[in-house]
């Protein structure tokens, strides 16, 4: 299989180990753990191009390329990340990782728990927070000797993580890209996020999560919790100009089958999603996702909480967007302007709902690419090295 020149073309994933203990917010402590990461690109001498790539609640460290040359798909963020693309491999060392509390290689519920015999973590695997995992993030970046990251880049969920590093290691990242995100879910994301964890956890086959152990798998209730989600990832116009009222086979079958195409694509979507994804780890994701709340420790005032932030901001939103709406991202972009830190924000026209953070769109990609500013940080270092030289 030939890849097309801007595509990082064949990756191989890396898993990194810690063997120190970690203490999380919950209080409970994993004596080791491992991240699996996967990396693109190269870093400099002076390690000063790195880009860390935070996933959202169904993402993983697959970002970019493919894995085997049988893939028909690459990684979930490929129209990004490549040579010449927004963030481009030609001058950035790009970064993306799996989550603890993740089924795609790190640490999760599906990983041997050593204080049972090495049987799956299952529902034992202890409750992670946005800050756990920014923690795991810093640790990593110790292992791999990279001091200060050019810039850390999120959408939705990856954008808390982008933020919450904006807070706690303010003198580790020059750039921090928020995308789709929110300072801290509404009630009405928390609403979301319950009924879809009900659909899992009132599933007969989910044996209070230990299915594995059971030989049973909560198929049923997995695919209606990825239903849910993706009705609210979706635009009301994007579902319009996609689906509308049409009919699968044209006709009215007056039963409770599929009969309209919206019906069969999100049946499509929650039956893939089941077999690909982990029933706890999609509870601890949500529940992460509704823990987020940066300025919990500030007397609940994001102003305040972002007043230490050292780094510039881009922060995007999208029109469509009525999971995370945009007036979300303009509550983060109005306490960095009350705390007068340089901040650049985009709300841009796009049909595709909350998802449009991963499409393509020109405006988007070119604002992305203009902000971190590839080439601008190539002839810096050139004109460095001729000064030195």
């Amino acid at each position: 299989m030939s890849f097309a020149s801007d595509s990082v073309g064949l990756v191989t994933p890396k898993k990194y180990t810690f063997e120190e203990p970690l203490e999380l917010e919950c209080g409970r402590v994993l004596p080791r753990f491992e991240l699996m990461v996967e990396t693109y690109g190269t870093l400099n001498a002076d390690r000063s191009n790195a880009i860390l790539l935070c996933h959202a609640l169904s993402g993983h460290h697959h970002a970019a390329g493919y894995h085997s040359e049988d893939d028909k798909k690459p990684g979930w963020w490929d129209a990004c990340i490549g040579p010449g693309k927004a963030i481009d491999t030609n001058h950035f060392f790009v970064v993306a990782l799996n989550n603890i509390g993740g089924c795609h290689g790190s640490t999760g519920p599906i990983s041997p728990n050593p204080d049972n015999n090495n049987m799956p973590y299952g529902p034992d695997f202890p409750l992670v927070t946005v800050r756990d995992w920014v923690r795991t993030h810093a640790m990593l970046s110790d292992q791999m000797g990279i001091q200060k990251w050019y810039a850390i880049v999120g959408g939705s969920l990856g954008g808390m993580q982008a933020l919450q590093w904006s807070v706690d290691y303010p003198d580790r990242l020059e750039r921090c890209v928020i995308i789709a995100s929110a300072p801290k879910l509404s009630a009405q994301n928390i609403a979301f996020n319950e009924v879809a964890r009900q659909s899992i956890l009132s599933d007969p086959d989910f044996h209070d999560g230990y299915y594995l152990a059971n030989d049973s798998y909560p198929r049923r209730g997995l695919i209606l919790a990825r239903m849910v989600g993706h009705i609210t990832y979706l635009s009301e116009e994007a579902m319009k100009q996609k689906f509308g009222r049409d009919l699968k086979s044209g006709k009215f079958m007056y039963g409770f089958d599929v009969e309209f195409q919206v019906e069969s694509y999100l049946r499509y979507q929650g039956e893939r999603f089941s077999q690909n994804f982990d029933a706890n780890t999609y509870l601890i994701m949500t529940k992460a996702l509704d823990y987020f709340d940066p300025s919990r420790e500030f007397n609940s005032s994001l102003t305040e909480a972002m007043k230490n932030t050292q780094c510039r901001f881009l922060v995007v939103s999208f029109t469509t967007d009525w999971r995370f709406s945009p007036e979300r991202s303009e509550e983060i972009v109005n306490a960095l302007i009350t705390n007068n830190k340089p901040v650049s924000y985009l709300d841009i026209n796009a049909k595709q709902g909350h998802d449009s953070f991963l499409f393509p769109i020109p405006l988007y990609v070119n604002t992305l690419r203009a902000f971190l500013g590839g080439e601008a940080l190539l002839n810096e270092k050139t004109a460095q090295q001729g000064e030195i030289s």
